[in-house]
């Protein structure tokens, strides 16, 4: 799926009365869910995408792997800004010694008013964060190390 058509689908689905949809072609998966912010009336879609190749996505492999460290890289999905809280005034989600589990947010990047969840694919702890809060982020770029 072309990043372009991505862009449209979310867009679609966050001006629906859908709360979720899943859509699977040629080894990409997609899964889009709409949530009510807990603090405002913002809608908030998560996207998980596996196996997706965009044309337009850098090939370099991820800095930490290039200069030999341990872990796994969360890369950000999307283009945006980062935010390391669900608040201004919040705690972080996580910080560098932290323990997370699969599934666990690790920080929000807003793109075009809509609020994502980046969640860990892994277990483990939290080694290195690689972007600051309010930092635009591409796709594609490390976001996190985990170990």
């Amino acid at each position: 799926m072309e990043f372009e058509n991505l862009i449209r689908l979310i867009e679609t689905v966050s001006r629906s009365e859908l709360t979720g949809l899943k859509y699977e072609e040629g080894g990409v998966k997609l899964h889009l869910t709409k949530k009510q912010g807990p603090s405002s009336n913002q809608n908030m879609i998560q996207v998980q995408a596996t196996e997706m190749s965009v044309q337009s996505a850098p090939t370099a492999q991820p800095e930490a792997l290039a200069a030999g460290k341990n872990g796994k890289i969360v890369e950000s999905p999307l283009v945006g800004t980062f935010y390391a809280a669900p608040a201004e005034d919040a705690e972080p989600f996580v910080s560098v010694g932290d323990t997370v589990k699969k599934g666990q947010t690790l920080a929000i990047v807003e793109a075009m008013k809509l609020m994502n969840e980046i969640e860990s694919d892994y277990d483990g702890t939290v080694a290195e964060i690689y972007v600051e809060n309010g930092q635009t982020v591409e796709y594609g770029q490390e976001l996190f190390r985990i170990e």
